[in-house]
């Protein structure tokens, strides 16, 4: 096979289409990669033929689960206590993000498969290559920016684009026949939330995914934690008996579990399983600990030592 040898291609990201003609690997001009390839370490822009691995998958599964976790939150924050209708609003939502998910992945290369080909991530750079567009002569720029990290950083702003679309098909019907506990101006509080968080996402995608991309195990642990202490002292739990008081703590304390054990798996990738899955073991030990040290640190309780001078 012949080899079309030209000189090399200044910049990072910027690359030469190959093309096969008669046998003969034809190179392009330098310049951009076209969508679904990135450059090899020849320069020359190949397609992207991998697979995503794991932790890619686990990335997608925290970007996917976002939207949903904004949705409960706002559903329970304006439904309030008088309303029946929350439960039905929490079952559309995760209803909403998994259609938007499959669909997703429907629509992306190989089209009309769960499977997705991808190009492997190497750096946080290839996920900002619009910065490293070169400039030979400091005067012209010759423009390479293209995914690199094809497809996981678009595949995100196509998934927000239909939980949008889906939640605006249905939740609107939905909530005007159920709500019937809120008032009118209230049942759809929770829908003028979600068009208000979605625009946020997608610019924290757009400017962030990178840095996303890297971070999010350490996120998700440390959001947990703090959401889960937060919301057990704000509902008074103090002892094992609050806690089983009502079912909502349970399943909220449970779902904090398992935002941990997602955290915890992100973070060890489950290389070594035998290694790993102990780990998981400390998934329930901030809530013990708290529980365990509540009584020690009611503020009416310090305050009242203080007073008698203890």
């Amino acid at each position: 096979m012949v080899v079309d040898i030209q000189p090399d291609c200044l910049g990072l990201y910027c690359g030469r289409t190959a093309e096969f003609i008669n046998g003969t690997e034809i190179h392009g001009d330098c310049g951009v990669c076209p969508r679904g390839q990135r450059t090899d370490a020849h320069k020359i822009c190949r397609p992207c033929m991998g697979s995503p691995e794991r932790y890619d998958w686990l990335y997608l599964g925290f970007m996917a689960m976002l939207p949903l976790i904004l949705h409960w939150f706002f559903i329970e924050w304006y439904s309030g206590k008088k309303s029946s209708s929350a439960l039905f609003q929490h079952i559309t939502a995760l209803i909403e993000c998994s259609v938007a998910a499959i669909v997703t992945l429907l629509v992306s290369d190989p089209l009309g498969s769960l499977h997705i080909r991808s190009c492997k991530v190497v750096m946080l750079s290839d996920w900002y290559t619009m910065l490293y567009n070169p400039s030979p002569d400091y005067i012209t720029t010759i423009h390479c920016t293209h995914e690199a990290v094809y497809p996981l950083y678009t595949i995100v702003f196509i998934y927000y684009a239909f939980c949008l679309v889906l939640m605006m098909m249905l939740r609107p019907l939905l909530v005007k026949k159920i709500a019937c506990g809120l008032g009118k101006s209230d049942r759809f509080k929770s829908i003028y939330a979600a068009l208000y968080f979605f625009p946020i996402l997608t610019v924290l995608q757009a400017v962030g995914g990178g840095l996303l991309y890297y971070a999010f195990p350490y996120i998700i642990i440390v959001l947990s934690l703090v959401t889960l202490v937060v919301y057990l002292s704000a509902s008074e739990v103090d002892t094992f008996k609050d806690l089983l008081v009502r079912k909502k703590r349970l399943i909220v304390l449970f779902s904090h579990w398992l935002l941990h054990a997602y955290g915890i798996i992100s973070i060890s990738k489950l290389n070594n399983v035998y290694q790993d899955l102990p780990l998981l073991a400390l998934v329930p030990a901030p809530a013990l600990f708290y529980l365990l040290t509540a009584k020690y640190t009611d503020p009416s309780r310090i305050l009242s030592d203080g007073a008698n001078g203890r």
